[in-house]
């Protein structure tokens, strides 16, 4: 479904909205984002888990099934990972006609220090048939959605599972989940789409043919028409954001600076590629000049900081800043439209006012 301009937000979309929440923009000042700024998504409901009864179940086709306790997961070697996660309709509310559905502008992204147990080294342990090609990852969290019953589950395939450097992680930013954020255990896999990363997880199923559920079988798929079966939406695409410098008009956004030097600063980021370039332009896309990147974590799934020295005149400027990946990739100038309204990584753009 999709909406034209005219329509505005229907009240659906503002139910949506102010249940799940995007990062403002200042937040990129902090290297890792604070929790209770980190966006937030949730498909369904926030589940109440008894943390004595929780149980990680993995079964299906192993050798080996295991099942361990939240206390039993603690006790297992650990790893600490900082990853960036954007949420796949991040960008949504600014595609014409915009699909119906939560109406993120650009602000679904947050960086945060994830902890817990690395999934290879537990699919390992329960040993995978040799005719197995998916892992699916179940959640405690159901709901309806297209008509269909279910509960949240997304799958991986095999290698996938094994190479992408996922983590079973428990702790966020030093300490445990928070109930929004998956309490007890979620799923990480750095480098892709925040709805890759399964929250409230409690089982995991080893299977021998594709997953078919909804979640990946029907959403979160890249589509130009509803004909058509699209490909899956995987892993993040690049992108930059900018600190808005100055002050805000309360309703509008719109900034204010004072004429001279303005330090603009931000973050970047991509799920396949480092960023290796960061780009600022002050006339709204015309012409670019090259910030200076930073290089604020060693884990490779992290955001890149940026920062540019911008002579601002008197008058009205559009602000934009672009990233380019190692493999060539930069962000277009504007959206391109899929039914979803996923992947939109389209430049930022800032209005400004120089006083």
């Amino acid at each position: 479904m999709v909406a034209s301009a005219e329509h505005g937000i229907s009240r659906e979309e503002l139910r949506l909205a102010a249940r799940n929440h995007a990062m403002p923009l200042e937040g990129l000042r902090w290297p890792i984002t604070p929790v209770g700024l980190h966006y937030l998504l949730v498909h369904y409901d926030v589940p109440l888990v008894d943390p004595e009864g929780w149980r990680l179940d993995v079964s299906g086709a192993v050798e080996r099934p295991v099942s361990l306790t939240l206390d039993e997961l603690r006790e297992r070697p650990v790893v600490e990972l900082t990853v960036t996660m954007e949420c796949a309709g991040n960008g949504r509310a600014l595609i014409e006609p915009r699909p119906l559905s939560q109406p993120w502008l650009m602000e679904a992204v947050g960086a945060a220090t994830w902890r817990g147990v690395p999934l290879a080294s537990l699919l390992d342990e329960a040993a995978p048939a040799v005719s197995a090609v998916e892992v699916v990852f179940s959640a405690l969290d159901r709901g309806i959605e297209a008509g269909v019953e279910q509960r949240y589950e997304r799958s991986l395939s095999l290698a996938e599972a094994r190479e992408s450097g996922a983590v079973l992680a428990y702790d966020m930013n030093g300490d445990p989940l928070p109930p929004q954020h998956g309490f007890p255990l979620r799923l990480v896999v750095p480098g892709w789409y925040g709805m890759t990363n399964v929250k409230w997880l409690t089982g995991i199923t080893v299977t021998t043919e594709p997953f078919g559920g909804y979640q990946n079988a029907t959403s979160y798929r890249y589509r130009r028409s509803e004909a058509e079966p699209g490909r899956t939406v995987t892993h993040m695409r690049p992108r930059s954001l900018m600190v808005p410098p100055g002050i805000p008009d309360f309703f509008t956004r719109a900034r204010t600076v004072e004429i001279g030097p303005v330090g603009l600063e931000g973050r970047a980021w991509s799920g396949l590629e480092p960023v290796v370039r960061v780009e600022v332009s002050a006339d709204g896309g015309t012409t670019w000049a090259d910030a200076e990147l930073t290089h604020d974590f060693d884990d490779p799934f992290a955001w890149r900081g940026w920062s540019y020295r911008w002579q601002a005149a008197r008058g009205d400027h559009v602000l934009c800043c672009r990233a380019t990946d190692a493999a060539g990739e930069t962000q277009p100038l504007e959206p391109e439209w899929n039914v979803g309204g996923y992947e939109n990584n389209a430049v930022q753009r800032v209005d400004v006012h120089v006083r």
